[in-house]
């Protein structure tokens, strides 16, 4: 089939479309808990508005493969690109609760079915000597956007309605480089193929490891900014810890990942939830009066918690047979997004009789639960060897691992897997 040139350029129109809705995404998920927290409206709706977007992205996982295997990949990214236009217009019309809770479930919907989208359009682009690297840009890309539209937040007028209208300004942006771009179309996607006992089989720990990635990635990015507009943090201040807290996970996720190629990558895990839980403890201890302390804490937070995604991701890749990859990652997507939905819902629903606090509590919860698995595991299974271990790559928990879903040639000349932990 016909390529695209071999070189990172030629991918630049998919970067720079995504690169765009994390502008606007990065600014509404800052937005949106600080005006709901701030507003007339019950305790549980800023927390609900968080398990909306999870749900979401839990039907949008489900559906996206079918829409693109109907009208092709540009149409359905321009599809998904009216429901985040649709969405920030809802949030546009004032503060209505109920009516925001909605706009962020479609929002939630378009995410997911953008990921799968753009992931596949960029394994069929890039080659297999810098596919990689190509992934990388695109991660990086789309964590500084969602850091940059949470600075954009903080500049704005919080009254009225500015910030969706720029939601809606970058969103629309986003969608020229894709309508013009060059690229072949890629393939249909695969079919989300559910296959729980496989995945089990292959990788216990990785298959929880998704699940507490999902609860924990929610809670943090969440709830976060739900608690420090609680808290009486002005707007520009939420702005700054948004911002900072995207950066974490650059600085923490590429020196644990590169631990994790050298050792088991179970006794990375176990270190990662530890400082997950370390850095519970010090958000629980430092004062909103030392803000750019607690920035550096929550810029840990969030890092630690993103680094149990991706490190859970490369162990199952490391054991998995190249003819299984597709239901794992079918499996692992939709379980990331049930855990995603189900643990910030019982959150919201502890929260009004435990505190702003919950969230925290939880996270370490979650974390400490996790670790106390892995050790089980690690003490009953041996390590896959080296040389039969995938690199480790840069990922996201809020950029789910959809390229899977697309083709499956990327994998095509990888070594077969044992299944062993």
């Amino acid at each position: 089939m016909h390529r695209s040139p071999s070189s990172l350029l030629s991918i630049a129109s998919i970067v720079a479309s995504m690169t765009s809705v994390a502008v606007g995404n990065g600014m509404m998920l800052a937005y949106v808990p600080f005006v709901l927290t701030r507003s007339a409206a019950p305790d549980w709706v800023p927390g609900a508005a968080v398990t909306a977007i999870a749900f979401g992205g839990l039907i949008g996982c489900l559906m996206g493969g079918s829409l693109i295997r109907r009208v092709g990949h540009a149409r359905a990214f321009s599809c998904s690109m009216a429901l985040v236009i649709l969405a920030a217009l809802m949030i546009s019309l004032g503060v209505h609760p109920l009516l925001w809770v909605v706009a962020r479930g479609l929002y939630g919907i378009a995410a997911n079915m953008n990921f799968i989208i753009t992931q596949s359009w960029l394994n069929h682009a890039s080659e297999n000597h810098w596919r990689g690297r190509a992934m990388a840009l695109f991660y990086m890309a789309y964590v500084i956007g969602l850091g940059a539209g949470a600075w954009l937040f903080g500049q704005i007028p919080v009254e009225g309605n500015l910030a969706p209208i720029v939601t809606i300004f970058f969103t629309a942006v986003a969608i020229l480089p894709i309508g013009l771009t060059r690229l072949p179309t890629p393939p249909a996607p695969a079919r989300v193929s559910i296959d729980i006992p496989m995945v089990w089989r292959i990788s216990p720990v990785a298959f929880i490891g998704v699940l507490a990635s999902g609860g924990l990635s929610m809670l943090v990015q969440g709830f976060t900014p739900i608690y420090a507009a609680a808290n009486s943090v002005s707007q520009k201040e939420v702005a700054a810890l948004m911002f900072v807290m995207q950066f974490g996970l650059l600085f923490i996720q590429y020196p644990m990942g590169a631990l994790s190629d050298r050792t088991d990558r179970r006794i990375v895990l176990i270190a990662t939830c530890t400082l997950v839980i370390a850095a519970g403890i010090a958000a629980l201890a430092v004062s909103f009066d030392n803000l750019l302390l607690l920035m550096l804490v929550f810029a840990m937070f969030a890092g630690a918690v993103e680094t149990v995604y991706s490190i859970a991701n490369a162990h199952a890749n490391d054991r998995t047979d190249p003819a299984d990859f597709v239901p794992l990652a079918s499996t692992m997507l939709v379980a990331w997004s049930a855990s995603a939905t189900l643990v910030p819902m019982l959150v919201t629903l502890l929260t009004p009789a435990f505190g702003q606090r919950t969230f925290i509590y939880a996270t370490m919860t979650v974390a400490l639960l996790y670790a106390l698995f892995v050790l089980v595991r690690l003490r009953s299974r041996e390590r896959v060897p080296p040389e039969l271990c995938d690199s480790f790559e840069f990922k996201s928990a809020q950029v789910p691992n959809a390229v899977a879903l697309a083709e499956t040639e990327a994998r095509a000349e990888r070594p077969v897997r044992r299944p062993d932990l």
